[in-house]
This record gives C-alpha cells, sequence and structure tokens, in this order.
C-alpha cells in the first residue's frame, strides 16, 4: 500500500473527529492516544497553530491545532479539548480537534474521490470522501499532512528515507 492512495483491502478503520462544522476522519493505524489538552512550553517564532511542545513520557511531542491551521472552529483550551496524539514516520504528533466522534470501518466502495475546492485544506493532504448516516466525512491522508513541508515538523529527508 502507497501512501496517498485508497487501500486495496476490504475494509479500512478510521478515527472520525470534527473540526468545526465539519466531520473528518484519519486511518485509525495512525492514532497513539487520544487524551484532554494540557499547558505546552511554546517555541518561538512558530506558526499560530504549532501551539508548542509537550512532553509525553519522555518524549518530546509537537502539537498542531488544526482548527487554527485550517481556519475552522473555535480554538479555546479547556477541559473538553482533544488531542489526537499520532504515530507518524516514527515520531510521535499531537493534534488539538474539537472533538472525536468515532470509529468507522469503510470499505474501497464506500469511498469517493477528493473534490478539488470546497474543503478547508489542499485536496492532496485528502484520501477522499465517505458518507455515514447521511454525514458526509472528509478523509485526511494524516501522514502526507503531517509529514508535509508547509507544517515544518519534519525534515523533508528524513520522511524520504523512511517511505
Amino acid at each position: 500500500m502507497t501512501e496517498g492512495t485508497l487501500t486495496q483491502t476490504t475494509n479500512q478503520e478510521f478515527l472520525t473527529f470534527t473540526l468545526g462544522d465539519e466531520n473528518y476522519a484519519l486511518d485509525i493505524l495512525t492514532v497513539k492516544e487520544i487524551r484532554g489538552y494540557e499547558s505546552v512550553t511554546k517555541i518561538a517564532n512558530a506558526p499560530a497553530f504549532i501551539k508548542g511542545v509537550i512532553n509525553l513520557r519522555g518524549d518530546i511531542v509537537p502539537i498542531v491545532d488544526l482548527r487554527i491551521k485550517f481556519n475552522v472552529g473555535q480554538a479555546k483550551y479547556d477541559e473538553f479539548t482533544i488531542v489526537i496524539v499520532l504515530h507518524i514516520h516514527n515520531r510521535i504528533v499531537g493534534i488539538v480537534v474539537d472533538g472525536v466522534s468515532d470509529v468507522v470501518n469503510l470499505s474501497k466502495d464506500q469511498m469517493r474521490p477528493p473534490p478539488e475546492f470546497g474543503v478547508a485544506f489542499d485536496s492532496r493532504y485528502l484520501l477522499g470522501l465517505a458518507t455515514i448516516n447521511e454525514q458526509m466525512i472528509i478523509l485526511v491522508d494524516i501522514n502526507e499532512l503531517i509529514s508535509s513541508e508547509e507544517m515544518g515538523l519534519f525534515e523533508r529527508n528524513t520522511v524520504e528515507e523512511k517511505e
């Protein structure tokens, strides 16, 4: 299976989450844990969407607020704020979302190609779209998004060596 393409297997599991009024999903295999937001150590000159870093059991984990990155949802931090901790390219990264919904099992037939417009972020970071219970779910290629140059979290050489 190559990144950025739909799998050829019968089903794939996704963790669904919300950003603003939109429903998104990412590959469940990238999820390490789901936790509440905790205070972060700020990093000088980091983009606004990189909130800082936390020490997670000895690992220094950058925290990215997808609500700020894609200008969706209200970026407030309280006991209900959720961080999805991801394991991507042998590194750990946390993403802040409005809420986590469910784990869904999708077949290739349920997935449609991504649109070229009409979503909060660049379609190269999308696997496609799916409809579940009459709700549109945007399937995010979280590996591609988090390792993208615009995020600036990884050295490009490091990502290419791991692939």
